[in-house]
């Protein structure tokens, strides 16, 4: 089968670079050299080029900082080097069979304060020719994002298919069990319709927290601001909140500006933040008498918000994977207790919707706050 690629066909735009590039790199070795290595430093793809006995002869900007800490040196010969083999085996490949070839490299960078990075890139190596000299140009792209988003995305549908079919199949086997005709007792049936409301709901709200991340991450993500007061929507949650309340019987104190703290911003994402944030505390620390206090502080330059309860904490290791999707770090706290896994999420792409961030502080058995910093327009 003969393929064929399309205008819009992306190898058909990656084609047209890399024979670009090629082109930029044989004219570098000649008279115009400073022209074309301005151009090819513009390139957002990596460029390296490589005479016949594999000496550098031309990095551009982008290729120099790409395999960091590792430096691609022009003058240096090209070795194979850690991280950089499979670069080294498309360079050979390309130079025997004299046309160009292709390569996934994953590279690992190592940072002194940020640690281990993984990289992904798409090598693209082909052989020059001009005159009575020859050589290789290898082009180099960042693929990172695209398999990072891929692998969220397939790790998304994976736990949300799992999160749903838990309650739909004991939902299910209710059912079987009443078609059946084996539960007579009144109360007893009361209990499995109790139970499959339970987890009917529970699907709404995985429903519904699935539903708000689309809506945060797709392409019509645009807020709908109006000033509105922190305070009374933080009181509009409680009240929401209030059977959750009830039960666990907390000690909540609120602190904000005694105007109640105006804010500009979406008031649909921080009532799903403030919820999200307070129903947290309340579920993972089932004790009654928690203490639980919300603060606002705002300063010239930014509003400060804080969210902070001394109930049974995060564990350090567990810091880190809090806003990730799906993440419960409270296995042993509330067994009977099932959140979707999505709230911190939500909190975390809600605040950076609005430019904001939010840190996490936790002392087990101690103190757990949640800290959103929201800069203010001057």
């Amino acid at each position: 089968m003969i393929e064929t690629a399309t205008a819009e066909d992306p190898r058909l735009e990656t084609a047209t670079r890399t024979r670009a590039a090629g082109a930029a790199a044989s004219l570098c070795l000649g008279d115009d050299c400073h022209v074309f290595s301005t151009l090819l430093d513009e390139t957002p793809q990596g460029i390296l080029v490589v005479d016949e006995e594999d000496v550098i002869t031309h990095v551009n900007l982008a290729m120099s900082v790409l395999f960091l800490p590792l430096r691609l040196v022009v003058g240096q010969t090209f070795t194979a080097r850690q991280g950089l083999k499979i670069v080294g085996d498309l360079m050979v490949e390309a130079r025997q069979k004299q046309e160009r070839v292709e390569g996934e490299l994953r590279f690992t960078s190592e940072h002194p304060t940020d640690g281990h990075h993984e990289h992904f890139y798409r090598v693209v190596v082909s052989p020059w020719h001009e005159d009575v000299r020859s050589g290789l140009w290898v082009m180099v792209e960042d693929t990172t994002e695209r398999i990072v988003t891929e692998r969220i995305r397939q790790d998304f549908v994976t736990n949300a298919g799992h999160e749903l079919r838990t309650p739909l199949s004991l939902i299910h086997g209710y059912i079987e069990t009443l078609k059946g005709g084996l539960i007579k007792n009144p109360a007893s049936l009361l209990r499995c319709l109790d139970v499959m409301e339970k987890h009917s709901r529970r699907m709404m709200r995985l429903i519904d927290d699935m539903l708000t991340i689309s809506r945060l991450e797709g392409p019509d993500s645009q807020l709908r601001p109006e000033p509105f007061l922190v305070r009374g929507c933080v009181e509009d949650v409680l009240e929401h909140l209030t059977p959750l309340i009830e039960q666990r019987q907390p000690a909540i104190t609120l602190h904000f500006p005694p105007d109640g703290g105006l804010m500009h911003g979406d008031r649909f994402y921080w009532d799903q933040i403030f919820t999200n944030l307070i129903e947290n505390a309340l579920k993972e620390n089932p004790r009654t008498g928690l203490r639980i206090g919300i603060t606002g502080h705002w300063t010239r330059h930014e509003c400060i918000l804080t969210v902070e309860d001394d109930g049974v904490g995060i564990a350090a290791e567990d810091v880190a994977f809090v806003f990730k999707r799906f993440y419960r770090c409270a296995k042993d706290h509330s067994q009977e207790i099932r959140g979707t896994g999505l709230g911190l999420s939500i909190v975390k792409r809600a605040v950076e919707a609005h430019g904001g961030s939010i840190e996490l502080e936790s002392t087990p058995g101690v103190r757990t706050t949640f800290t959103i910093r929201l800069p203010l327009p001057d």
